[in-house]
C-alpha cells in the first residue's frame, strides 16, 4: 500500500496542482453566482498559481497504449464558454499579440477570455476527473497528457488571459456596468443532458 502512494501521481506537487485546478474549475462552473469584479479578481489570483503549479508538475512517461478517456463534452465546453462570455460582457475580447498567425495577418487578431478559459477548463477537468477515478495507470496517463497539453496548448492560453485580466484590474475598470455581448449564447438553450455535469448529478443522486 505504501508503494502505491510513493507513485509520482501522489507526489506533493501533483496534489497541490489538483487543489488549485479544482478551485479554478469550480469558479468557472459557478461564475453566474458571483459578481463580475469577484470573478475577475479571483481569476487574477488563481491563474498565476495554476501556472506555477503546472511548471512544478513531475515529468512522467506514457505507459498505456490507448488514450485516456475524455470527459468534457462539447456541451460542457459551450456551457463554460457562454457562462464566462456573459460574465465578462464587453471585457471578454482583447487583441492578441502572441498568436502565431499574427506574423501573417494584416489585421489585428482578436481573442477572448471566455474561449481561453473554456479550453483551459477542458484540459484541467479531464485531468481532474481521471485523477478522481483512482486507477494509477489512468492517473499516470492523465498526468502525462496534462503536461504535454500545458506546453502545447493551455499554458499559452493561461498566460494570455492573465495578461488581459491584469490589464483590466490595473486600469480599474468599472465592472459594475455589466454589458453582455450581443452574440452571447443563451445558457438555457444549451443541451447539457449528456454533459459531465449531468453525469456527476446522476452518480451523486442529485435531482
Amino acid at each position: 500500500m505504501e508503494e502505491k502512494f510513493d507513485h509520482v501521481v501522489y507526489s506533493k506537487n501533483v496534489i497541490e496542482f489538483v487543489t488549485v485546478a479544482n478551485e479554478f474549475c469550480l469558479l468557472l462552473e459557478t461564475c453566474a453566482k458571483v459578481s463580475k469584479i469577484e470573478f475577475v479578481e479571483t481569476a487574477q489570483k488563481l491563474l498565476p498559481l495554476i501556472y506555477l503549479k503546472a511548471c512544478l508538475l513531475p515529468k512522467n512517461e506514457s505507459e498505456l497504449e490507448e488514450e485516456v478517456e475524455k470527459f468534457v463534452a462539447e456541451a460542457d465546453w459551450e456551457f463554460i464558454h457562454s457562462s464566462v462570455q456573459t460574465k465578462m460582457g464587453a471585457h471578454d475580447q482583447y487583441l492578441e499579440v502572441f498568436e502565431q498567425d499574427m506574423e501573417y495577418s494584416e489585421t489585428p487578431v482578436v481573442a477572448s477570455i471566455s474561449e481561453n478559459f473554456a479550453d483551459i477548463y477542458q484540459d484541467l477537468k479531464d485531468f481532474l476527473t481521471s485523477y478522481r477515478i483512482g486507477n494509477m495507470d489512468v492517473m499516470n496517463e492523465a498526468l502525462w497528457d496534462l503536461n504535454n497539453n500545458f506546453y502545447q496548448n493551455w499554458g499559452q492560453n493561461l498566460v494570455n488571459s492573465l495578461r488581459t485580466i491584469h490589464n483590466l484590474v490595473a486600469r480599474q475598470e468599472n465592472f459594475d456596468e455589466d454589458i453582455d455581448p450581443s452574440d452571447a449564447s443563451n445558457l438555457d438553450e444549451i443541451d447539457l443532458s449528456n454533459s459531465i455535469f449531468s453525469q456527476r448529478k446522476k452518480e451523486w443522486g442529485e435531482d
